[in-house]
């Protein structure tokens, strides 16, 4: 079975993005997010927010039956 990228129903903050990387990645979406909050203060804020919007905008919400 080929793995797909979804935002996350159950591990989500705002959107679900950081939750469905982790469930992606099979590791700790705490561990994501720190990681995205690291990059977005050391981006100067705003390459980390538009990566955040984009990923919301192109990944699709997890199917209900998946």
């Amino acid at each position: 079975m080929q793995k797909k990228l979804y935002l996350s129903n159950i591990d989500k903050k705002w959107a679900g993005v950081c939750g469905g990387i982790g469930e992606y990645f099979d590791i700790d979406s705490t561990l994501v997010r720190l990681i995205w909050v690291l990059l977005t203060i050391f981006s100067a804020g705003v390459g980390g927010l538009i990566a955040y919007l984009l990923a919301w905008a192109i990944i699709p919400p997890k199917p209900e039956n998946y």
